[in-house]
């Protein structure tokens, strides 16, 4: 495993009205247990920026992994540039990560949602019991994207978020991990390889320290939460 610092979860400053809500969330759900958890897939989007063009990256790694792929780097003749991406992961699976084009409207979220989230749910979840997580992003709550969770709502369930918390989203941890192998900068093939490989080494890890300490601030009724 590589040692090093971690990036901090970045969200913006909280209304009061956020914070009652953040509230609400972790109290309606203070007696889940690590059960009830495992049926949710968390999803979310993050931006990757691709190789410098000065070729100068810098990782972090264990003496005895020079040549392991995860760390290995390529040269190109010009670099620079960022992708989007969208993942999505539960306890027991890890879904595709989905490159998005520009920004992530509506009519792609929804492609998204209906050719990826739908047949993985159903197939993790063959008894309809899964929560799906999205944040409160403007393309989510489209008409057309909320209609279409209203027609196969018997299929999962849509669990309600709050709103300005990607701290409460284990992905977020995910993300900060698939980016600090290699710094600040990647090649479009290493993201995805990134990401199977540590999902597979400790993916479970992502669902509690960072996640249960969120949690129970919001309980506690820290004035910044």
């Amino acid at each position: 495993m590589v040692n090093g610092s971690r990036r901090p979860v970045r969200t913006p400053p909280l209304s009061a009205v956020t914070k009652i809500k953040r509230l609400q969330f972790a109290q309606e759900h203070k007696d889940w247990t690590v059960e009830h958890w495992k049926k949710v897939m968390w999803s979310d989007e993050s931006r990757f920026q691709l190789h410098h063009a000065d070729g100068r990256v810098r990782i972090w790694r264990k003496q005895h992994e020079s040549m392991h792929l995860t760390f290995m780097s390529t040269t190109l003749q010009a670099g620079g540039g960022s992708v989007m991406v969208w993942g999505m992961f539960s306890w027991h699976d890890l879904g595709p990560l989905i490159r998005v084009e520009q920004r992530l409207n509506s009519t792609t979220y929804l492609s998204i949602v209906a050719d990826q989230v739908h047949p993985i749910m159903l197939m993790a979840y063959p008894n309809g019991d899964g929560f799906f997580q999205q944040d409160n992003a403007p393309c989510h709550g489209a008409r057309i994207v909320q209609e279409w969770f209203q027609e196969y709502e018997g299929d999962f369930t849509l669990l309600r978020w709050p709103p300005q918390s990607p701290d409460l989203n284990p992905i977020e941890h995910l993300w900060d991990e698939v980016k600090e192998p290699s710094g600040s900068w990647f090649h479009n093939h290493q993201i995805s390889q990134n990401w199977a490989v540590l999902f597979i080494r400790q993916g479970v890890r992502f669902l509690t320290s960072p996640f249960n300490i969120s949690w129970s601030q919001c309980q506690e009724k820290s004035p910044q939460y």
